[in-house]
């Protein structure tokens, strides 16, 4: 019986073609050794590293938790926020005087150590432009050792403003510190304290209110350690911020040496004393 004509039939004849003459796909076979070198030195290429805490991906099969890396991750912040809230930002100021009513900074330096005194970041350490009668009218005793140290010669070099030293010192402790915790460090600090609230209060709104004045501890282990305190390091009474910060750091790390640690030991000799005595009765 013949065909009945279609009109389709040209359609369907053309689909017919093409689908016999698509191209056969084949697995392809896995990459040779060679293929994963380099093409120069046909050395194995090195494995993707990847930011943050994770260096490979999870095998084929393995269990993954997202829950239990971002556990993970969280723990990691939490202890490295902690260990900067117990940083120390160490300060010291040259003035002119210390009239708060009319001396200004002259010199400023900071550090920026974690708990155990290490230095973590230094920071500026800038001299300050004052005007001349204000340099004119120090005290004998600044205007010798500013004279000195060339202090008060580049101070009328400079063309640092007060107010573009407090933002330089506050971006830098931005960067270091969470704001709030961490406290003012340094000998005698409390003077400097008076001129940073008062001329760069943006600053220490950043800062802890408490301080921790070495000059404090010195004067207390020079009363209750005085063996110890003889052996203490002498400054150099350069009368320069930054190495006055690097003494009293320096001088400081002495201190937990010798007089904290010594408690620590005393208490702990005293402990095991106890509990032999327990042990013998």
């Amino acid at each position: 019986m013949p065909l009945m004509p279609c009109s389709r039939t040209p359609a369907l004849a053309a689909l017919t073609f093409l689908y016999r003459r698509r191209p056969r796909l084949t697995p392809r076979a896995a990459p040779s050794p060679s293929r994963c070198s380099s093409p120069r030195t046909n050395t194995p290429l090195p494995q993707p590293q990847f930011a943050g805490h994770v260096t490979s991906l999870p095998s084929p099969g393995s269990r993954f938790s997202f829950a239990e890396m971002s556990t993970d991750t969280s723990s990691r912040v939490s202890a490295s926020s902690a260990a900067m809230s117990q940083r120390m930002v160490w300060v010291d100021l040259e003035m002119t005087g210390l009239d708060i009513e009319k001396d200004q900074i002259i010199e400023m330096a900071c550090i920026i150590t974690d708990s155990d005194l290490n230095v973590v970041a230094e920071g500026p350490n800038l001299i300050i432009k004052q005007p001349e009668e204000l340099l004119d009218g120090m005290s004998d005793w600044c205007k010798e050792h500013h004279g000195q140290s060339g202090l008060t010669a580049a101070v009328r070099s400079s063309k640092i403003s007060l107010e573009q030293a407090e933002y330089e010192f506050l971006s830098f402790v931005r960067q270091h510190t969470p704001p709030g915790q961490c406290p003012l460090a340094g000998n005698s600090v409390h003077a400097d304290k008076r001129f940073l609230d008062k001329y760069m209060p943006q600053f220490m709104f950043h800062l802890h209110y408490r301080i921790i004045d070495v000059s404090t501890i010195k004067e207390l282990c020079r009363r209750w350690f005085p063996e110890e305190y003889k052996e203490a390091p002498l400054k150099r009474a350069s009368h320069r911020a930054l190495e006055d910060i690097q003494e009293s750091i320096k001088e400081l790390h002495f201190y937990r040496a010798r007089v904290f640690k010594s408690c620590a030991e005393k208490k702990r000799k005293i402990t095991e004393n106890s509990d032999g005595d327990k042990t013998s009765s």
